[in-house]
């Protein structure tokens, strides 16, 4: 699902993240209190999905690569999902980090007639 703010879209991946959790269960804390609209709370989420990905996209400039075996991949409504087991990440820094089963979603960050 995707949020959009001022004609651009974002997409609400990190709300699944820990940091977006936490957000999210004191939004919910501050509803429940009456201290909050859920109104508002929708706009705190929908402002917390656009400044993570802009800051995602400006400040970070580490490179990764991984190898792995594909175990399964599906494309549903323009968004890419893979599972991949037996992950190996290697970092900029040479250093290397194992996974047994990772999934990795992507998804295009244009709209469509975009270039």
């Amino acid at each position: 699902m995707a949020a959009t703010n001022n004609d651009k879209q974002y997409y609400e991946i990190y709300r699944r993240a820990s940091l977006g959790n936490a957000l999210a269960d004191e939004l919910d804390n501050f509803i429940t209190a009456g201290r909050f609209d859920p109104q508002l709370a929708i706009k705190f989420l929908n402002i917390f999905d656009k400044v993570v990905t802009e800051v995602f996209a400006e400040k970070v400039k580490s490179r990764m690569s991984f190898k792995g075996h594909l175990d399964t991949y599906r494309f549903c409504d323009d968004v890419w999902t893979f599972i991949i087991k037996d992950v190996t990440f290697k970092l900029d820094n040479s250093a290397s980090i194992q996974a047994d089963r990772i999934k990795i979603v992507a998804m295009n960050n244009k709209k469509p007639g975009e270039t």
